[in-house]
């Protein structure tokens, strides 16, 4: 037999949204409310922007060379001479190069889309998760993904992550629209959101896609053959989404297209099933740095890698309530569709960042952020809607307190942060989970406190790290949201990037620091190069393809940033793929297509498998042409 307290005087409907949500209408306060999630949105991604300068210089020097060149952006080349491109697919960077092209070089032009993007993520979600549950489910599923610390990390930065989670929380409004009444139409949406997810990060845009498959089959009011031909020409959207791109790609004559980064052939199906793909999953990734079996380099690997150390303060915060209320939803809600969908979004995720042995870092955990906010509002939402039920409740009070014990064990981990804050979120984790308990016996006033206490238990964490990471300067190829914490080591599990000034294997032999003036940049972050050296690559520039070469992406990002020409990066991101071979260096040499070659320390080397040419190029300069300094860094003139 059910337990339940006396229900209260106006009994909540029967249904779990209300009829006005149900008719596409809201309530009164519904739209001020998203207004104003929207508009804290936006000022916490935009605020104080531009102090992380080009965010990650990799991917802002390709969106550089996407302004000035249409076959750069349309490849994703590192260079507006199109030598090698970035090591993913170029979707993002066509939103960047764009932008650069019509607002010019700046911080803003790169780093604002990123904003803007997120904005419209958390805006998709509200209508998403509103239309079958109602507005303060999609308002609370917006808020908890907007005050995700790694949210709010990478949509204040160029990475590729925030476009891809915009197509996937569009891939999902698709796959619950068709569910509603079968319909081709969005689920042939859904699918090409999935594709364009791929020319924007590669395969992790296909882990949503057994839940997109599984809810449609299980729920989709139509003949089950029916339902197998519409996830067939479902799947059949994801190809030619993503695949009109890569055939275009691997059709073009190699003399013609810039080389692809990243692979070690010269081919975007190695670089797609390689590097950025089973490699992932097995550790195999060759070219890679910090690479091998069993997580190498990335952190251990099990259930609990994004529980530990700095990985935990990314986006777990919500992360076992979201796993209680999916379980709930399953149990309570008239709509399973929706948690079978964003549940297994979570679940297919957070197993593969488990225990993937290849390249980890902390801010992946991003494309967790949307299915927690999501279940987190539709589950809080369904249970309360049952309050008259005692197991609602429990399940409920349960949750919140459960969410504020993990954000105390989260905040602990940062000594020095806000020390009262955690005992703050602990105290209101008590008093919201027993006012919910007695939600029946309290008037209103009580029950919004209730209410109120229990929001601070559960976003009071998150909401701190986040502001903390809005007020914090961002560089670099790894970075991680919130304060530094207890054992934080800059791998997969956690810190902020790799000790400045150290070294990482792979023979590269570069820093992995922040960034500095002269001499080259390291592996991960770009160098800022003097207004000398700057002013000796414009001379003459125009005489030149390449007004320098360096090896390694990062190396050369920095100056071509600074001086908006083209400078080969040798090796490509790591400096370990095979372009171009030192005859091919040689010959641009002797046609008189670079000007300088930029020296330093580091100058390449061979790295987990990857080819060495770098290296052998680095020593030829050095062996045949002579050394001079300007403005703190090394260059060869390759033209005497």
């Amino acid at each position: 037999m059910t337990a339940t307290l006396t229900p209260p005087a106006a009994p909540p409907a029967a249904s779990e949204a209300p009829a006005r949500a149900r008719a596409g209408g809201n309530p009164a306060w519904a739209t001020p409310a998203l207004v104003a999630l929207l508009l804290a949105t936006g000022v916490l991604y935009l605020w104080n922007l531009s102090a992380s300068g080009w965010g990650n210089a990799f991917y802002a020097a390709a969106a550089q060379a996407g302004g000035d060149s249409w076959k750069a952006w349309f490849f994703g080349s590192s260079d507006a001479s199109n030598f090698i491109t970035v090591d993913k697919t170029p979707a993002a960077l066509w939103i960047t190069g764009l932008s650069v092209r019509i607002f010019g070089l700046s911080s803003w032009s790169v780093l604002a889309p990123q904003a803007l993007i997120g904005v419209a993520t958390v805006w998709l979600l509200y209508l998403t998760v509103r239309r079958r549950h109602g507005p303060a489910a999609g308002l609370l599923a917006g808020a908890v993904l907007a005050s995700t610390p790694v949210a709010t990390l990478m949509f204040r930065f160029n990475n590729p992550d925030a476009l891809l989670m915009l197509l996937l929380v569009a891939g999902v409004y698709g796959v619950l629209r068709a569910v509603e009444r079968g319909s081709t139409w969005w689920l042939l949406f859904a699918g090409s959101m999935v594709g364009f997810g791929f020319l924007t990060k590669m395969l992790q845009a296909l882990l949503v896609v057994p839940a997109f498959g599984l809810a449609y089959l299980l729920f989709a009011p139509t003949g089950r053959v029916r339902r197998l031909v519409q996830l067939l020409a479902a799947g059949a959207a994801v190809i030619v989404s993503a695949g009109w791109w890569v055939a275009i790609v691997s059709l073009t004559p190699a003399s013609w297209r810039p080389y692809v980064g990243g692979s070690q052939t010269n081919s975007i199906l190695e670089l797609t099933l390689g590097y950025n793909g089973f490699g992932r999953l097995t550790g195999n990734e060759t070219g890679s740095v910090g690479g091998g079996g069993g997580g190498g380099g990335w952190g251990a690997t099990g259930w609990s890698r994004l529980l530990d150390g700095a990985t935990g303060g990314q986006a777990s915060w919500l992360l076992p309530a979201a796993l209680i209320l999916t379980a709930a939803g399953l149990v309570w809600s008239a709509r399973k569709a929706a948690y079978v969908v964003w549940g297994g979004w979570l679940v297919t995720t957070a197993l593969v960042f488990s225990y993937m042995q290849g390249i980890f870092h902390d801010y992946y955990t991003v494309a967790l952020a949307p299915a927690i906010g999501a279940l987190v509002g539709m589950g809080a939402m369904t249970l309360w809607r049952r309050r008259a039920d005692l197991y609602a409740l429990l399940v409920l009070g349960g949750t919140v307190a459960i969410t504020a014990v993990w954000s105390y064990i989260l905040l602990n981990r940062a000594t020095d942060f806000h020390p009262w804050l955690r005992v703050a979120v602990l105290a209101a984790g008590a008093l919201g989970a027993a006012g919910i308990l007695l939600s029946q016996q309290l008037g209103r006033g009580l029950r919004l406190a209730a209410a109120a206490l229990a929001l601070f238990a559960v976003l009071g964490g998150p909401v701190a790290y986040s502001l903390n990471t809005a007020t914090t300067a961002h560089t670099g190829s790894i970075v991680t949201a919130g304060p530094m914490v207890a054992g934080g080591n800059g791998f997969g599990g956690g810190g902020r990037g790799f000790p400045a000034g150290g070294n990482f294997g792979g023979g590269f032999g570069g820093n992995f620091g922040g960034r500095g003036g002269g001499g080259m940049g390291g592996l991960l972050n770009a160098t800022t190069p003097s207004s000398e050296v700057v002013a000796a690559l414009r001379q003459d520039s125009s005489k030149y393809t390449w007004v320098a070469a360096a090896v390694g992406s990062n190396n050369a990002s920095g100056y071509q940033l600074a001086g908006e020409l083209p400078v080969m990066a040798i090796g490509g991101f790591n400096g370990s793929d095979p372009a171009p071979s030192l005859a091919q260096f040689q010959q641009y040499v002797r046609e008189g297509k670079i000007h300088y070659f930029i020296g330093g320390s580091g100058l390449g080397g061979r790295s987990n498998g990857g080819s060495s040419v770098s290296a052998e190029i680095a020593a030829w300069v050095q062996a045949n042409y002579a050394a001079t300094t300007i403005g703190g860094t090394t260059l060869y003139d390759l033209t005497t």
